[in-house]
C-alpha cells in the first residue's frame, strides 16, 4: 500500500481529475480547491478541472455526470453546508455525502469529499478566517488522498488477474 509521506509521482500516464465546487462561501471553498490543485500537482502527473454548481445539493448529480463521461480518473466534490439555525443543512450534508459515495460505487470512479458541514457557523471574521484555513488544509489531505487512491488503482487489474 501506498504510504501518503512517500507518495511519488507514479502514474504511467497523465489523467485528469474533475472538482466539483459549490459556489456558496465560494471565498471559503476556493481555498479548499486552490490548495487541492497546488497539492495533486505535486503528487501525480494529473490535469484538474473545475466545475462550478450552485450548491453543494448538486455536487452529487454533477459528479456522476462526470465519472460516466469517462474522461476523469476521480472526481472531488467541495463545499460548505452551514447552519443557518434550522435543522435542513444535516439533511443537506447527509444527501450530498451519500450521493457522492453512490456515485462511486456506481461508476467504480474513486470520488472524495470536501464537503463540511460545521455547527454553528458564523459570518464573523473569525469564523471566515478559520474555516478558510482549515479548507486550505482539507483540499492537501483530499489530494493525498486522491493521489495514494489513483495509484492503488493502478495496481489493482495486475492484481486482480493473477
Amino acid at each position: 500500500m501506498t504510504s501518503f509521506d512517500t507518495l511519488k509521482k507514479t502514474q504511467s500516464k497523465p489523467s485528469r481529475i474533475a472538482v466539483v465546487q459549490a459556489s456558496w462561501h465560494r471565498d471559503i471553498v476556493d481555498r479548499c480547491v486552490q490548495s487541492f490543485i497546488s497539492e495533486i500537482t505535486q503528487l501525480t502527473d494529473n490535469t484538474v478541472e473545475v466545475f462550478e454548481v450552485p450548491g453543494a445539493y448538486e455536487i452529487p448529480l454533477q459528479a456522476k455526470l462526470l465519472a460516466n463521461s469517462g474522461q476523469y480518473s476521480a472526481v472531488v466534490g467541495a463545499g460548505l453546508v452551514v447552519d443557518g439555525g434550522i435543522y435542513r443543512h444535516d439533511f443537506v450534508a447527509q444527501a450530498v455525502v451519500s450521493g457522492m459515495m453512490q456515485v462511486q460505487l456506481e461508476t467504480l470512479v474513486p470520488v472524495f469529499s470536501v464537503v463540511l458541514t460545521p455547527h454553528q457557523f458564523q459570518e464573523t471574521d473569525d469564523h471566515r478566517n478559520f474555516f478558510s484555513e482549515h479548507f486550505v488544509k482539507k483540499g492537501a489531505e483530499a489530494a493525498h488522498s486522491c493521489a495514494a487512491t489513483l495509484s492503488l488503482m493502478e495496481t489493482l487489474p495486475a492484481a486482480a488477474a493473477s
